[in-house]
């Protein structure tokens, strides 16, 4: 538990030799450690998840996704790290507010980020039953752009065709009429259409004739219209419309299956909508739930350094950093005048003023002579 503890402070940002010392620290470290942690690792997997689609079907597809996760997590755990151990304890309230603002809009963004992949998985079966949708309602799309094209660019072609199969058809009843009528003709049965004298005589002839030519135009009329459906058949070939068919229930789980990270983004942001254009609430709120709830636990360790009290350990932080500070200007003054002096000596021409400074035995002197 030591070693949990001494890493939860490390993941805190915490000075470790510096909160040893206050024991009632402890405990308030260790659980901003642990946020800290705990985020990083949920942007590990999540940066890992959403790298996963986008090398999709590729070999080295786990292996980006793990490359990439652990790079995003710790890069999530440096700035997070960041964030809450730059905030000053010594300021009022309003100014840890206003200091902390910049760090809660970066932690917002942070938890946008993180939630979006982790919410592709959790909607998983909704997203490919959306995608699947979409891919049919693309494919019917795409039919009926192709047929329209292929009407308006062989209208004329498919004008005749048309005419001849009218043709075809009104032949067809004309010549069984036309044989129904001879066959009366021939056995002699009286109509309107009819001599009423059996035998193959002068009007059986006549009717003959006329069904013959009926038939040869007829043959005529089908073989145009033969040749007409033929050539509209390699039209629709060549213009792609034959070899469309709607998706297949198998087809649609691979696509689904290989689909990239956007249109699953795109699918995920659709679930919020029914069909008809309105908002499915049940949807929505689950998926806004799930990003608040990523966003907030983001801005949980900002929340809990702004409101707790500040503490001894916060003090004595404070006047470590003030020490620091002073004994740093203290350096900085030092070491020039250390320059100037030694810049003075290496100027003088007097041998025995050097001999008496060198003398003197003073702190910078003595460099100065050390120096020479």
């Amino acid at each position: 538990m030591k070693k949990v503890t001494r890493f939860f402070w490390f993941c805190s940002g915490a000075h470790i030799d510096t909160l040893k010392k206050y024991p009632i620290e402890h405990n308030k470290y260790v659980g901003i450690g642990a946020t800290i942690f705990f985020t990083a690792l949920f942007a590990s997997l999540s940066g890992g998840y959403a790298m996963y689609f986008v090398f999709s079907g590729s070999a080295f597809a786990v292996g980006f996704a793990i490359l990439f996760g652990l790079i995003w997590g710790t890069a999530i755990f440096n700035m997070d790290r960041y964030i809450v151990s730059s905030i000053n304890k010594e300021g009022t309230t309003n100014q840890q507010i206003l200091q902390a603002s910049p760090r809660i809009l970066l932690a917002i963004m942070i938890g946008v980020v993180i939630s979006r992949p982790i919410e592709l998985k959790i909607f998983d079966k909704e997203i490919r039953q959306k995608l699947k949708n979409a891919y049919i309602k693309g494919q019917h799309r795409k039919i009926d752009t192709l047929e329209k094209t292929y009407t308006q660019k062989y209208a004329m072609e498919m004008g005749k065709d048309v005419d001849l199969k009218k043709e075809k058809d009104s032949l067809e009843k004309d010549i069984n009429r036309s044989r129904y009528q001879l066959n009366q003709e021939v056995f002699g049965d009286k109509t309107n259409q009819t001599s009423g004298i059996t035998g193959y005589g002068t009007y059986a002839k006549q009717k003959q004739a006329v069904l013959e030519e009926k038939e040869n135009r007829l043959k005529t009329v089908t073989d145009d219209q033969g040749k007409m459906d033929d050539y509209l058949g390699r039209r629709k070939d060549y213009e792609g419309l034959n070899s469309l068919r709607l998706f297949s229930d198998q087809q649609l789980d691979s696509l689904s299956n290989v689909a990239g990270f956007a249109d699953r983004n795109w699918a995920l942001g659709q679930l919020g909508y029914n069909d008809d254009g309105s908002r499915n609430l049940d949807t929505y709120l689950a998926e806004t739930f799930i990003s608040w709830l990523f966003i907030l636990f983001e801005c949980l360790p900002v929340f809990v350094k702004l409101m707790s009290p500040k503490g001894p350990y916060d003090v004595a932080l404070a006047k470590i950093s003030e020490a620091n500070i002073h004994f740093a200007e203290k350096d900085k003054d030092r070491d020039i005048a250390v320059t100037d002096s030694v810049y003075d000596y290496h100027l003088d021409k007097d041998v025995e003023k050097k001999k008496r400074l060198i003398s003197g035995q003073s702190e910078y002197d003595i460099e100065r002579h050390q120096y020479d």
